[in-house]
């Protein structure tokens, strides 16, 4: 599996693995930092995150369990170097994601807010709690 930059032309695939809009992911890849997983040159899973007041806020993360689990890496990363916090919510209907972010060590904090009349969870990670 390889791990690179999102780049505009990836918007419909990443539409299609999180289920949006291609112009939100256009956006997306211009507002945030994007990361892909690719295998044989197919995009499996993309992570999408920025900072804010000392926490790395992973806004998005969709793809197979293995794909999001070498996403999270980047993020896990960064907040690890920078000594922040990593948190994200995750509906609730998303198992495949949330044995990802169960298996590298990310713990439930509670519920989440309401999107789209869909609950979440709002999931919380220490950089030294970090298994990557």
């Amino acid at each position: 599996m390889d791990i690179r930059d999102a780049i505009e032309d990836d918007a419909e695939r990443l539409a299609a693995l999180a289920d949006g809009p291609p112009d939100v992911m256009q956006n997306l890849v211009h507002d945030r930092t994007v990361r892909v997983a690719e295998e044989d040159d197919d995009i499996v899973g993309f992570v999408s995150f920025d900072a804010e007041r000392g926490t790395v806020h992973v806004t998005q993360l969709a793809g197979s369990s293995d794909a999001c689990e070498v996403l999270l890496t980047d993020p896990i990363e960064f907040a690890r170097r920078e000594h922040m916090s990593v948190e994200l919510l995750l509906p609730e209907d998303e198992s495949a994601v949330r044995a990802a972010v169960e298996a590298v060590g990310f713990t439930s904090t509670g519920n989440g807010p309401r999107f789209d009349g869909q609950e979440t969870t709002r999931y919380r990670l220490e950089p030294e709690r970090a298994e990557h």
